[in-house]
């Protein structure tokens, strides 16, 4: 197999790019969870006026490949692995699973601004030993992230071995998956059914099932470290512009298309779900602008004083950031809605608070003795 050498690392021995893909990725996330309440509420789904629908649509659509970046960054440190099962499963649960334990109690207990009224901690408990809990949305990713943990051991034989062809076919048969979620629009308008290649009432598992999913990112982490070698910021660019504006033309083409034409728009939360259709993170345009950002990203190699003191300390509490967020991100909300800014403005400075609060907060819990089990 032909192999090409990773990015310099840092003096640390770090992989620097990566500490700014998660720095920049995390960010995103905050983002993108402060324009949520622009289209999402009332009965599940409620946009106002026609600012906040361009608005989400604009800067939604640009930052949905946050989620995919993350996954792509612990590919390309974890996968294959390079230690034993057990050794890989006993580090992921101190890294992964204790804090996420941590943070959804807290979610479960802690009424954060805005939703005290009918805050039931007895439910909020009784729901955790099936799922995470509904106030607490943003950690559905550590739930996937843990299942393609388990996937890990599994393909790490097979991707030692598989030649360069054998993996590009195989992330072309995924690219076909990407289609899915405009695959079974059309099926519900020819048939009535969103079932798709064997799918049916009794059985969820197509024809593409195994091949779909977030495990896409998994390898196409995998095949970034391997196979393409350094790349000049000419050529990154040749391909990464061409393909962020095809993959975000996708993107927020669908969600406007399909946006009701009259406000506010309110009904439930299938409303949204119908909207988000191009927003999955499995889609084809986020796949896209997911590819984009990575090849722009690894271009980033600077370990100068900017890299040292504010991406490092930050990309190092980034899993902290994500697990808290949630609550900074409400109450800063709730302070900024007063401040009677204009849409754009008001998600803008909600995210900027949020995410240099969460830093903060994280790095200095990260001082205390036992600070791994809390932030990863």
């Amino acid at each position: 197999m032909t192999t090409h050498p990773s990015p310099a690392a840092s003096t640390t021995g770090r992989i620097v790019f990566l500490d700014y893909l998660r720095f920049i990725a995390c960010f995103m996330v905050i983002f993108v969870h402060c324009i949520e309440p622009f289209y999402l509420g009332g009965e599940g789904t409620l946009i106002r006026n026609h600012t906040d629908a361009a608005w989400a649509t604009f800067l939604d659509s640009a930052l949905r490949a946050a989620v995919p970046l993350f996954l792509m960054a612990s590919s390309y440190l974890l996968f294959p692995l390079k230690y034993d099962t057990a050794t890989f499963f006993r580090k992921r649960f101190v890294r992964v699973c204790i804090p996420l334990i941590i943070w959804t109690l807290l979610y479960a207990l802690v009424p954060f601004c805005g939703i005290s009224e009918g805050f039931d901690r007895g439910a909020n408990l009784e729901r955790l030993l099936v799922n995470f809990n509904s106030h607490a949305g943003h950690l559905w990713f550590v739930y996937m992230l843990l299942g393609v943990y388990l996937l890990m051991p599994l393909l790490s034989p097979w991707i030692e071995k598989v030649s360069r062809k054998g993996e590009e076919v195989f992330l072309c048969i995924w690219g076909i998956t990407t289609f899915t979620p405009f695959f079974r629009q059309a099926a519900v308008a020819i048939t009535g059914s969103p079932d798709l290649w064997g799918e049916a009432g009794w059985n969820e598992y197509g024809t593409l099932y195994y091949v779909s999913g977030f495990v896409g990112y998994l390898v196409l982490g995998h095949y970034f470290k391997t196979r393409l070698g350094e790349w000049s910021w000419k050529k990154t660019l040749a391909v990464a512009v061409p393909l962020w504006i095809v993959g975000y033309a996708i993107t927020a083409g669908w969600f406007w298309a399909k946006m009701p034409k009259e406000f506010p728009v309110s009904g439930p939360i299938s409303i949204a779900v119908y909207l988000e259709t191009s927003w999955q993170f499995c889609a084809t345009g986020v796949a896209l602008t997911t590819i984009a950002y990575f090849l722009v990203i690894r271009k980033l190699t600077s370990d100068g004083w900017f890299y040292r003191n504010i991406i490092l300390p930050v990309s190092k509490v980034s899993y902290g950031v994500y697990l808290m967020h949630i609550f900074i991100l409400m109450f800063f909300h709730q302070i900024v809605t007063g401040w009677g800014l204009s849409t754009p403005l008001h998600i803008a400075v909600t995210a900027i608070l949020t995410f240099v609060t969460a830093s903060v907060v994280s790095r200095l819990l990260s001082f205390i003795p036992g600070s791994k089990y809390l932030l990863g």
